[in-house]
């Protein structure tokens, strides 16, 4: 709670005095920027409440809003985001955007448990609080508390492996099954999940142990089913399973592409700041896999899974690509291994504090297009 709470109003009192400082600054931006303060007021006059809105926040409020008698033509994002919104927001007095918000600052909190949990099984307790400092010190650890899915995926994620770890696997299953329907590169984290129980078993695969692993992790089906139920949701209300694939393409030019050449072609042939996204990505990948015995092959696979899918979207991830690599948490674990010794850690602290603090005021100037 203290975490939770610390963070939320430093990077609240860091945000309003940035948007009053833009305020007396001769910046003109694009139509789309005018358009998104213009959204922004509309859900809120309090700039304490109406900055942790920007671009996807507001499609994640019109899923929310879209009556269910009529049919229905929104398939490019998942449902689970928008609709625990949709059931929350008869108790706000029908306001979904503060329900969303709720949402997501609600799933912050409980992820933060779950990160000092899974710290406890992994790294032991003192290195569980670094992990859960450098968690939150991401680059982009701000979207967090923002009316997104971030906070919402991570904290499936982590009480997925904190449960996997205490070999819960029904429990795991249910919350895979959620997990596919938070965000679509949910349903890849059956494999890690699945390296989990294999290691179990000291990854033998002998007749007797890999029975002994159907019988004992069947409930892992439930991740991919997961997926299959939105896919099956778009076949019912679009005619088509692919639904969601087809709008993605219509909207925002997304095409499933290798992603290694969609890495090279960001660092070799375009922009100064795709150029740096991708550079972070490269980064993040280098310090999971330097990291594996640390944090174990279930960690470094999931890890590499958050790096490379998003970047098979092709080159539109581009300007999100920081915004999907928080979801690469063993980037924590493995710095939490590594900084054992205080003035390491303290300098690396300082170092992402001042990172995350320029990345959320570049943010804040949404017209930027840098984050998401």
């Amino acid at each position: 709670m203290t975490v939770f709470l610390g963070t939320k109003i430093v990077l609240t009192l860091v945000g309003v005095l940035a948007l009053t400082a833009f305020d007396h600054l001769s910046l003109t931006p694009p139509a789309d920027g005018w358009t998104m303060r213009d959204q922004q007021r509309a859900i809120s006059p309090h700039r304490w409440v109406s900055l942790w809105f920007a671009w996807d926040s507001f499609l994640y409020e019109k899923l929310a809003q879209v009556p269910l008698d009529r049919p229905w033509q929104e398939f490019g994002f998942p449902l689970l985001y928008p609709f625990l919104g949709r059931a929350l927001a008869p108790l706000l007095a029908g306001h979904t955007a503060m329900a969303l918000l709720l949402v997501a600052n609600a799933a912050f909190l409980l992820m933060l448990y779950y990160a000092h949990r899974l710290g406890e099984q992994l790294l032991g307790d003192p290195g569980t609080r670094r992990f859960v400092r450098y968690l939150v010190l991401l680059p982009t650890a701000f979207l967090f508390q923002a009316a997104l899915t971030e906070s919402l995926f991570l904290c499936l994620t982590l009480a997925a492996f904190h449960y996997a770890e205490r070999r819960r696997w029904l429990v795991v299953g249910v919350l895979g099954f959620f997990l596919a329907l938070s965000r679509s590169v949910g349903f890849f984290v059956v494999v890690p999940l699945a390296l989990v129980l294999l290691r179990q078993h000291d990854y033998r695969f002998g007749r007797r142990v890999l029975w002994g692993c159907v019988r004992t992790g069947w409930p892992l089906l439930l991740v991919p089913a997961g997926w299959l139920a939105f896919m099956a949701f778009c076949r019912w209300q679009g005619g088509d399973w692919f639904a969601y694939q087809h709008a993605q393409k219509r909207g925002w030019g997304v095409s499933v592409q290798n992603p290694l050449g969609v890495l090279w072609h960001g660092l070799a042939g375009g922009s100064v700041p795709d150029a740096l996204r991708v550079g972070a990505a490269v980064l993040a990948l280098v310090v999971v896999v330097a990291g594996v015995r640390r944090i174990g092959l279930p960690y470094v696979v999931y890890g590499v899974i958050m790096v490379l899918v998003p970047l098979s979207m092709g080159p539109p991830v581009y300007k999100s690509l920081l915004r999907y690599l928080l979801a690469a948490f063993p980037v924590a674990l493995v710095l939490a291994g590594w900084t054992w010794r205080a003035r390491v850690g303290g300098w690396l602290t300082t170092g992402l504090v001042l990172l995350q603090g320029a990345l959320f005021v570049i943010w804040l100037a949404y017209w930027n297009h840098f984050i998401i």
